[in-house]
């Protein structure tokens, strides 16, 4: 049976293979009796079903491997690794034949995937069973399981395989990619976002994300960000402050004033997302609520990005859900920018006020920061990022719900200038940045995240049926 785990105990016990979590950071106060999910809105732990397909004495990899033996080695892996501890591994069988999956198979359809592991010859009648589940699946085989390997490739290219991928590797730390879609697709389907605006949220789009992730996306009036900004003791708010200032390389424009108000506002943001069981929140803050609140988000939204949670620019709805699935993959959040491009060294620059300091995750290492006004405003209070160079990175941007456009490369540089938004990388392009440009589409903001995750997305984007493009290679007619 699964039970509710709250954000301290799930980043505890879970995240250190996944995300290097053990706790909220300690640069950041944690509010008092607010348990916080996170990410995904965590109220329960991904559900897999676990099935060995296998047969005793079969030729490969050997009649006289002891099949019992062999899956047992499998079972204490995955009991022992942290990459699984936010796991509840249903079925857990050893099939030979389809007719061994009949007692098991009704638990498998409540699952978020399945995990096959492929350990003898002979399972192609036994996969083609499960394949007919319906559920997003990946087989892993070491080497030498058997000869079936080399049917996958045109398996998956048929409609009864459209569900499958495959991990053949003798590494069995690679399990861990798994696992990872199968999380991020659970994480969508339990997460809420919180839309601080007096706009009118479009019913068909909402309708659209919630039957294709089950997110759900909630209002949220100026009234609401204002009882919980009032509920926030302004003790707690000046001893935010002090912790933050203190943290900063810098103070340049912000007054004292204007940086306590900012952390109370984050104090509110957290209390607002703990009250709604929600993974994010995003204001309208250049739209309906332009000064209307006693701050500008952005301080708040750097801290719950460094918290496992995410703080989304701009009521921006469509980059949001892009953050919490590169989250929900990776355990790490991502940096929402507005691009412009640098041919001269193939590269494209990134920019934002909004910046994240623990770009590794919540116990990653703390980037460096200088604590500045919004650069194109000229007033309030953000935190400038130096990110670090030599960093692969992957950037995307849902397109709606059925496509994902993505490009990767490396930090090259994170430059000092005052042109732009505050925080910026020099991101070299893997591939064009010209034919980057040339495919550009669907506006300007996209999300990058620390590392090459281009695997991760297509695995994910075949199981929930997204179309994935790579904007940095030409278009194939």
């Amino acid at each position: 049976m699964s039970h509710p785990i709250n954000r301290r105990v799930f980043l505890g016990s879970t995240l250190a293979g996944y995300v290097g979590a053990t706790c909220i950071p300690a640069s950041w106060a944690s509010t008092p009796g607010i348990q916080i999910v996170s990410p995904g809105a965590v109220r329960s732990r991904v559900k897999i079903g676990l099935v060995f397909l296998g047969k005793p004495q079969a030729h490969w990899p050997t009649p006289t491997m002891n099949l019992e033996t062999e899956v047992e080695s499998y079972r204490r892996y995955l009991k022992t690794d942290q990459a699984f501890a936010d796991v509840e591994f249903v079925g857990d069988i050893v099939a030979a034949t389809p007719q061994e999956l009949s007692g098991i198979l009704p638990a498998l359809n409540d699952v978020d995937g399945l995990l096959v592991i492929h350990v003898s010859m002979g399972i192609r009648d036994t996969l083609a069973e499960l394949l007919k589940l319906g559920k997003p699946t990946i087989l892993f085989a070491q080497p030498y399981s058997g000869h079936e390997w080399s049917g996958f490739g045109h398996l998956m290219d048929q409609p009864e395989g459209a569900m499958l991928d495959c991990i053949l590797s003798s590494d069995r730390t690679r399990i861990a990619e798994a696992v990872r879609p199968f999380r991020a697709i659970h994480h969508m389907r339990e997460a809420r976002i919180l839309d601080v605006t007096t706009k009118e949220i479009s019913a068909d789009f909402k309708a659209g994300v919630a039957l294709k992730f089950g997110t759900e996306i909630v209002r949220v009036s100026r009234e609401e960000v204002m009882a919980a900004y009032e509920s926030i003791d302004n003790a707690r708010a000046k001893a935010e402050a002090r912790r933050l200032i203190a943290r900063a390389a810098k103070v340049v424009e912000p007054v004292r004033d204007e940086i306590e108000r900012s952390c109370k506002l984050a104090l509110a943001f957290e209390k607002l997302v703990a009250d709604h069981q929600a993974t994010a929140i995003t204001v309208d803050c250049y739209g309906t609520m332009y000064r209307q609140l006693p701050a500008f988000p952005c301080i708040g939204f750097t801290r719950l990005n460094d918290m496992g949670l995410a703080g989304i620019c701009e009521s921006d709805l469509g980059a949001g859900l892009t953050f919490m699935l590169l989250q929900s993959l990776t355990g790490k959040p991502g940096f929402i920018s507005d691009p412009t491009i640098d041919e001269s060294s193939n590269s494209i620059i990134l920019a934002h006020c909004l910046g994240s300091t623990r770009m590794d995750g919540p116990e990653g290492h703390a980037c460096p920061f200088k604590l500045r006004s919004i650069m194109e405003r000229q007033e309030g209070a953000v935190m400038q990022v130096k990110m670090d160079r030599g960093q692969k990175v992957t950037q995307a941007e849902l397109v709606g719900t059925d496509k994902l456009l993505y490009f990767t490369g490396t930090i090259i540089e994170t430059p000092e200038t005052e042109r732009g938004c505050r925080t910026k990388v020099t991101v070299e392009v893997d591939g064009s940045a010209q034919t980057l440009w040339h495919n550009w589409s669907a506006g300007l903001h996209r999300v990058t995240c620390y590392g090459d995750h281009a695997e991760d997305l297509r695995r994910l984007c075949r199981f929930k049926s997204i179309v994935l493009v790579n904007e940095a290679v030409p278009v194939v007619a």
